[in-house]
């Protein structure tokens, strides 16, 4: 999981004049929602923060808060009241359209991990999969996945999202990408590479706007569950509609259609596997590897701000980097979401401080390839690519599934205590075993298959194995 000072929002409602002139119950439904958002609100009358005018991010420095935008003034007190109070336990930062309530002294972990594990298992004639999530010492589970054998007839995906400053962002991209991947053009077409690469700049469009944030406080807690239903109901006729409204969503009215996206975000390292062809995209610090006669190579790369590349991409859009923190603020340097970061507006998506844009690598499966492992850092800052490879070979044949050896890895990395930092994190494997050889490449040159045979130097290495890489750095 990305470091970065844990948040959690809550949304409270905006009621502004509109060009939309709702009938009389919408009128009442309108007044019952200020009703409930208000009372829900007063579950925090103590809260305390510091200096009025503050707020705190990890690293950051403190910045001045703009005033509030809210219609109702009992809330506007509310809120006032809360401002002006010190205290170490927690900071209030309010925002236009929201509260944050980020913990400072009590930290971010539990006095005893939750050691509970979603697993689940699944195969069909040419895979089989196992996977098992975790969320230990950290006080919220903020990861996420995706797995589905059968995308179409011939076509596997595979995800581990790692959210960092709150769970939405992994939730809406675990739930999302692979549909826009498989609703590509470029999908349609068989370039898989483009499908993904298009997908993920397509996650931090369709979290704009009203329809946006309706996903996200639908994916949120149930505060926001419930304000987002409710304004669903009030705003949008569509309501919870198909998943086929996807263009429409920048479009939706509402008192939140100017949304710009959220602040918090994900990881994002995806597998497309599609007869013997293995697309791999990736985007943060979550990680792509494979076994090839026992050796592991990276199929991803891990996107951190002191990379040359990434580092010169930062500066160029008017960034800084302060203790291996974009701005002092987050140890990732490509992510989905984290709209703060994505601000230039000279800037393409992909040259922005903070970017969505992926790294592609499209891979040869060959006979010797044993499995392939997506995992989220919380494996990755335990153990390297060969000793989990090794784990993994140690463990596969001797559990009744691969969900278990999952779960064996998950409960080989949880650290028994959280004054060492590793081994404390939010912690997602997902485990792929190719269930039958699959052919070589017969066409393959003879430079293909010395690099296909290529062994790797070192684990922190970005190996390749006969790839071919569409990166855009």
């Amino acid at each position: 999981m990305a470091e970065r000072t844990r948040s959690c929002e809550f949304f409270f409602p905006t009621i502004v004049p509109s060009r939309l002139s709702p009938p009389p119950l919408t009128c009442i439904v309108l007044v019952v929602y200020s009703t409930i958002s208000l009372s829900l609100s007063l579950v925090f009358p103590g809260a305390r923060g510091r200096r009025a005018g503050e707020r705190s991010r990890g690293g950051g420095r403190p910045r001045p808060l703009p005033e509030p935008y809210l219609a109702s003034p009992p809330l506007r007190g509310l809120l006032a009241r809360a401002r002006p109070g010190r205290g170490d336990a927690t900071v209030l930062c309010i925002g236009s359209n929201r509260i944050e309530g980020t913990f400072v002294k009590m930290g971010v972990y539990l006095s005893t991990p939750k050691t509970e594990k979603l697993s689940e298992d699944g195969e069909n004639d040419k895979l089989k999969f196992g996977l098992s999530s975790m969320q230990g010492w950290r006080a919220t589970m903020e990861d996420a996945h995706s797995a589905l054998l059968d995308l179409d007839n011939d076509t596997s995906f595979f995800g581990v999202f790692d959210g960092h400053g709150g769970r939405v962002v992994a939730k809406f991209c675990a739930k999302y990408l692979h549909r826009e991947v498989l609703r590509s053009e470029a999908y349609s077409a068989g370039d898989l590479g483009t499908a993904a690469h298009k997908a993920f700049f397509r996650m931090d469009e369709m979290m704009r706007g009203q329809r946006g944030w309706r996903e996200l406080q639908a994916l949120g807690d149930k505060i926001n569950q419930i304000s987002g239903m409710i304004e669903g109901l009030i705003w949008s006729p569509r309501g919870s509609d198909s998943n086929d409204q996807h263009d429409d969503w920048a479009f939706e009215e509402g008192p939140h259609s100017d949304f710009a996206g959220p602040t918090c975000g994900s990881t994002a390292c995806v597998a497309i596997v599609r007869n013997n062809q293995l697309v791999v995209a990736n985007a943060g610090d979550s990680r792509c590897v494979i076994s090839r006669n026992g050796q592991a190579y990276n199929l991803s790369r891990d996107h951190k701000p002191e990379l040359e590349a990434e580092r010169e991409r930062i500066l160029k859009a008017g960034g800084y980097i302060q203790m291996g923190r974009v701005n002092g603020t987050i140890n990732l340097s490509r992510a989905i979401g984290d709209i703060e970061f994505k601000q230039n507006k000279f800037l393409s998506p992909d040259k922005q401080m903070l970017t969505a844009n992926p790294d592609i690598n499209t891979v040869e499966l060959c006979d010797d390839d044993d499995f392939l492992v997506l995992a989220c850092d919380g494996i990755w800052d335990c153990m390297s690519s060969q000793q989990l490879v090794d784990f993994i070979h140690e463990h596969i044949n001797t559990e009744s599934s691969l969900s278990a050896v999952c779960e064996r890895v998950l409960d080989r990395c949880l650290a028994p205590s959280t004054l060492g930092g590793e081994g404390c994190d939010n912690m997602t494997m997902i485990l792929v075993q190719f269930k039958k050889p699959v052919s070589q490449n017969k066409n393959a040159s003879p430079a293909e298959q010395s690099a296909a045979n290529k062994q790797p130097t070192g684990d922190t290495q970005w190996s390749e194995i006969h790839v071919t890489e569409e990166s855009s750095s």
